[in-house]
């Protein structure tokens, strides 16, 4: 069933139309700011990738939210409301619609936002839509690392794991290991046996006594705790049991993943001499945490700053802006910190830009509402209890890959700083290829930069500081999706 007036429209519906608010995404901070926008009285569009709103968190199958899905009933209610919006016109919700570049409003003409729609059964078509204020809300894709295997058929992220099963109920394989670190391996581990699958392993790199210096932040959050209850209850009845300070470190195969080996690491995440043992698995799910999807950002030139774990998010104010004017931001752009943040900080935002939309101005802005700020407190103990140690390399051989688009061995990479004189990732890119494939980094990005950083002998502090500047600048690229030459060519010029 159709979700937007515009999926049957012609191939630029209402192309001279401003509206108030554009909202780029439709997962949770992007539905959440389009219902704050018009809570304001603002006129939307919401531009998305997926053919059904919720994103990568609430991903849906052609039957709707399945039972592998967590916070249903905050889901439930933002759909209900974006529904309502839809079918009384307050909102068009376009989906199937690629953004590749947004314009930021400026000299008091307003923003645009470039897209390529594609419909099932038709043409990809060009897609421009103005508006006065811009909310992001492109969400996050997960954070990979290298290590010997990673390429081979049947080792998959964890992210992908989870979204063959929500939107597909289809499992990986029939004898899964889980590994990395972060609490989300325990809905994709819970939700792999709810479906049949055998869990051989869950591994957690991270010990868990990061938690136990921020009891505060658990305590002010008691639904987290009852969540992580009822996986552990869950886990129990398929009889799997998380091993902490553990990872795989290497996948064995010829035509898929066949075994990995999994070892007990020491608190730099270097292996434990005499540690490492043979598991058999036909399926490896992988997960490292998030990065947030800042390239639409980036290009239109907002600035960002250091999150957690060294990496970059968008620098917003405390109503969500940028720091571009006409551009909001919310979400795990901001910070990767979960649904129920992503929804009050999409809320946030839509009000704002739709009030800066229709000459409210600036609205006065109260401190803090309590939830949110108990839900960023969540969010800060999560990272510093799942951190990701540099020890991680150590695992690695001179064979393994770590740009899989163009088949970038460490050895090369490394060999263009120890024999070519790299002395920092963009050049050894250059050098070496790595990043210059299909994803342009998306991958491989954070993987690069480590090893290069550690390779010339960079200190914690600058290493740090590298990595933000190196993935803020692989962000920055003029096409975030892609466009054909032609699909340019036929695009109606931007006012």
């Amino acid at each position: 069933m159709p979700t937007s007036p515009s999926e049957y429209a012609a191939d630029q519906p209402q192309a001279d139309q401003v509206w108030d608010v554009a909202v780029v995404g439709a997962g949770p901070a992007g539905v959440a700011a389009a219902g704050g926008a018009v809570r304001r009285e603002g006129r939307v569009v919401v531009l998305d990738a997926e053919q059904r709103p919720g994103g990568q968190y609430w991903r849906q199958g052609p039957d709707g939210v399945g039972r592998h899905h967590h916070d249903r009933r905050v889901w439930q209610d933002e759909m209900s409301l974006l529904r309502d919006y839809v079918e009384t016109g307050l909102v068009d919700h376009r989906q199937s619609h690629r953004v590749w570049r947004v314009e930021p409003p400026r000299d008091g003409a307003p923003g645009v936002v470039h897209a390529v729609r594609s419909l099932p059964g038709g043409p990809d078509v060009a897609v421009t839509v103005r508006a006065r204020s811009i909310v992001l809300a492109s969400g996050a894709h997960d954070r990979v690392l290298p290590f010997p295997g990673w390429d081979l058929p049947g080792v998959v992220t964890a992210g992908a794991a989870q979204a063959l099963l929500k939107e597909h109920g289809v499992v990986v394989g029939s004898r899964v290991v889980v590994s990395g670190t972060g609490p989300f391996l325990l809905p994709v581990a819970t939700g792999l046996a709810a479906e049949g699958a055998r869990v051989v392993a869950l591994c957690e790199a991270s010990d868990g006594r990061g938690w136990l210096g921020r009891p505060r932040a658990l305590l002010g959050m008691p639904s987290k705790l009852l969540e992580g209850a009822g996986f552990a209850a869950a886990l129990a009845r398929h009889r799997v049991r998380p091993r902490l300070r553990t990872a795989v470190v290497a996948a064995h195969g010829t035509e898929r993943v066949e075994s990995v080996d999994v070892a007990r690491l020491a608190s730099d995440w270097s292996v434990v001499p005499g540690s490492v043992r043979r598991v058999e698995c036909d399926a490896l799910a992988v997960g490292w945490g998030f990065l947030p999807r800042l390239d639409l950002a980036v290009a239109a030139g907002c600035a960002t700053t250091p999150g957690p774990g060294g990496v970059p998010v968008l620098v917003v104010d405390d109503t969500f802006a940028t720091s571009v004017p006409g551009i909001w931001a919310a979400g795990e752009m901001t910070g990767v910190g979960g649904a129920l943040l992503a929804v009050e900080e999409g809320q946030a935002a839509g009000m704002h830009a739709a009030a800066a939309a229709t000459g409210e101005g600036r609205l006065v802005t109260a401190p803090a509402s309590k939830r949110l700020r108990r839900l960023r407190a969540f969010a800060a103990a999560m990272h510093a209890a799942h951190p990701v140690r540099d020890g991680w390399q150590t695992w690695l051989t001179d064979d393994t890959l770590v740009c899989r688009c163009e088949e970038v061995p460490v050895a090369a990479l490394t060999g263009a700083v120890d024999d070519l004189g790299a002395t920092d990732a963009r050049t050894a890119k250059l050098l070496s290829r790595c990043g210059m494939g299909w994803c342009q980094g998306r991958m491989c990005g954070e993987a690069v930069s480590r090893i290069v950083s550690a390779r010339t002998g960079c200190d914690a502090a600058s290493s740090a500081a590298r990595l933000c500047t190196d993935l803020a600048g692989t962000a920055n690229r003029p096409v975030a999706a892609p466009v054909t030459l032609g699909l340019l060519a036929a695009e109606p010029p931007s006012p």
